[in-house]
């Protein structure tokens, strides 16, 4: 059974190219930064759980519920294979059980925030908003997307970005968790224009305060599937 079963759903994505250097403290031992095209990128990204079920069970207010995250991308190599994964700087929710449960058992950094959401579709477009607060101020990441989705292209940026189907979790120096993550791909929405209101410092850390002044290098929005989120192992 997996441990978790729940929907993503309309996945904003916003992503910096950034330098290396920045993210090596946070690389899990075994693994390595994964680039497209040599550069190395860091994304916000912002969706809704719905449907959510932890080892086939509803947890009553727990079922459908906002996430933002910060996270990169790595790769570990196991006999010839090469996964690509992603590692996350930090999870926020709104629901204080699923940090609990998520940093208890996945040892992942899952913190508890006041969140909200905006879905709204218009005559010729959509727009997503996710919201969060910290301390008085409420942060906001925004997409305004054309109205139909489309299929990635093979070997796009959009395709990099979205397609890592694991997780990697540092513990300490030289231990790391490894959990896979399935879904199929996913079409995306073209993205017409996007805002983001964020204090990166007091969300993710002083590393990243320099993200206040940068500008996304890409802006997308997948429209997301079922998902499951299988049990975690030690690698070596």
């Amino acid at each position: 059974m997996s441990f978790l079963k729940a929907e993503w759903r309309k996945l904003a994505l916003a992503n910096y190219i950034i330098e290396p250097e920045v993210l090596q403290e946070f690389v899990p031992s075994g693994t390595a930064l994964d680039l497209w095209e040599g550069k190395c990128y860091v994304s916000l990204v912002g969706f809704m759980f719905v449907n959510t079920k932890v080892l086939g069970l509803k947890i009553p207010w727990h079922v459908n519920f906002e996430e933002v995250n910060l996270r990169f991308y790595v790769k570990y190599e196991e006999e010839g294979t090469v996964k690509r994964g992603v590692v996350f700087i930090k999870e926020i929710v709104p629901r204080s059980a699923i940090t609990f449960v998520a940093n208890t058992l996945y040892r992942e950094h899952y913190q508890t925030l006041k969140m909200r959401h905006e879905w709204r579709q218009e005559e010729s477009s959509r727009l997503f908003g996710y919201s969060w607060k910290t301390g008085k101020k409420w942060n906001r990441f925004e997409v305004t997307t054309e109205l139909n989705s489309i299929e990635m292209e093979e070997d796009s940026e959009t395709e990099f970005i979205t397609e890592h189907y694991w997780g990697y979790s540092r513990q300490g120096a030289n231990k790391t968790f490894e959990y896979e993550v399935t879904h199929p791909k996913w079409n995306h929405y073209p993205v017409t224009e996007h805002k983001i209101d964020v204090d990166y410092a007091k969300t993710y850390g002083k590393q990243f305060g320099f993200l206040n002044d940068r500008t996304p290098d890409s802006v997308m929005l997948a429209e997301g599937s079922e998902i499951t989120v299988e049990g975690k192992r030690r690698i070596d």
